[in-house]
């Protein structure tokens, strides 16, 4: 595979932006090689700047559950841009996306759009603090919530890839009131309700994480989070910036049948552009300005080209029959050929992570022992043979719609040869 274009483009982005890159795990630096330089996409299959084509299983990290360059959203998007990019006022389409929303998730009666998953959170827990009158707030070792710098501890994604467990440039009193619980524990959750009973005004989770690699709750563990948040008095928020409309129509809260008081939503909800949304509870949210004194503002928020994207995303999820059903059924296939390869698996849907360890993963500190170089191994075996996966030990593989029978199998075929390397 010749990456020649690629390497020149990656030689000119180092000087320009830090590590050539503007965000971090596309610079490939756990998995041994330069990042490739996409040209375009197109269904399932991305195309590098040296003309090579591959079959995607990231998918934009989740957004593009119906494939790349899907033509009603290119569409609704040209034609929306003709009548201007943005207004930095309200229109209808705001109205249209919230109400879908709303439909969608029965817990979120009223909701707030925003432009990234990271303001939607960071905005969620601003607004439990809020209504609660408390300061700390519980999160769990691996799940990453952005970067806001309250929740830059112990977080997943890129910072496990790095092995930074916090960011330089946060103080300590910016997270002094984040305490850390271990996912799929319910004792450690306890211990915290325990020992600060009055002061916690949220736990805030990835209701299936999908930052440290994929790992499902364990049966009952939402559950509790559920009863605990309501006996002390605290909001619990779901994370499904990658979750929410890809597990299901109703996200993880819909698929586990657990109601969050705040969710936060993106990817999807946005179908690719740069927009999402945090909403709740009715008494939450009217503590929102301007009905109340939690600030909140965006200049960019609910912007009529990102809406129209995510309007039609959803619009074509509501008219297409048995999408989780067919989605499922191509991430079985995959599941089962990384079984058959002597690989341990992962999986809530269509999300799928391959981890390269003999322990069951569960939490934190069982998907560390995932082997990065085995993991390299396994990445760039599948990039040579022109399959395109995460470039990180603890993201997910992203299945779509757009991913036929023959990619699949094609894939599957791979996979099964990787055991042999």
């Amino acid at each position: 595979m010749k990456t020649n274009r690629s390497n020149e483009l990656y030689k000119r982005a180092v000087k320009l932006m830090p590590g050539g890159v503007n965000s971090p795990v596309r610079a490939f630096k756990n998995v041994g090689r330069d990042p490739l330089f996409i040209d375009h996409a197109k269904g399932s299959h991305i195309y590098d700047s040296d003309g090579n084509k591959f079959i995607d299983y990231v998918c934009s990290w989740g957004p593009d559950i119906f494939g790349h360059a899907y033509p009603p959203i290119i569409e609704a998007v040209k034609k929306i841009c003709e009548k201007g990019l943005t207004f930095g006022a309200c229109h209808e389409g705001e109205i249209i996306l919230a109400q879908k929303i709303i439909s969608h998730f029965p817990s979120v009666q009223m909701v707030r759009l925003v432009n990234s998953g990271t303001e939607a959170v960071m905005s969620a827990i601003r607004a439990a603090r809020g209504f609660t009158g408390r300061d700390k707030i519980i999160k769990f070792e691996g799940c990453y919530h952005g970067h806001c710098d309250s929740l830059l501890v112990k977080g997943g994604s890129g910072l496990l890839t790095g092995s930074v467990p916090d960011s330089a440039g946060v103080p300590k009193s910016f997270t002094e009131h984040t305490l850390i619980a271990r996912f799929n524990d319910e004792n450690s959750v306890a211990e915290l309700f325990e020992k600060y009973p009055d002061e916690i005004a949220c736990i805030i989770v990835e209701p299936c994480a999908a930052n440290m690699g994929v790992i499902p709750p364990k049966s009952g563990f939402l559950q509790y989070l559920r009863e605990v948040s309501d006996r002390y008095g605290s909001l619990l928020i779901f994370d499904e910036v990658i979750t929410g409309f890809r597990l299901s129509d109703g996200g993880t809260q819909k698929f586990y049948g657990v109601n969050a008081d705040l969710t936060a939503l993106g990817k999807i909800v946005g179908g690719g552009m740069p927009l999402a949304a945090y909403g709740g509870r009715r008494e939450v949210m009217e503590c929102v300005s301007p009905l109340g004194s939690v600030y909140q503002a965006g200049t960019l928020s609910g912007n009529p080209v990102a809406v129209t994207s995510g309007i039609t995303t959803i619009n074509a999820i509501e008219n297409t029959p048995n999408i989780y059903d067919e989605l499922e059924k191509r991430s079985a296939k995959l599941e089962a050929a990384m079984l058959g390869a002597g690989l341990n698996v992962n999986r809530a849907g269509s999300l799928l992570t391959a981890f390269f360890t003999d322990k069951t993963v569960t939490d934190y500190e069982s998907a560390c022992t995932s082997d990065r170089n085995k993991y390299s191994e396994y990445f760039n075996f599948l990039l040579e043979n022109g399959i395109y996966t995460a470039p990180s030990k603890f993201e997910a593989m992203f299945v779509s719609l757009a991913h036929s029978d023959e990619d699949i199998e094609r894939t599957c075929r791979v996979i099964e040869k990787f055991k042999n390397v």
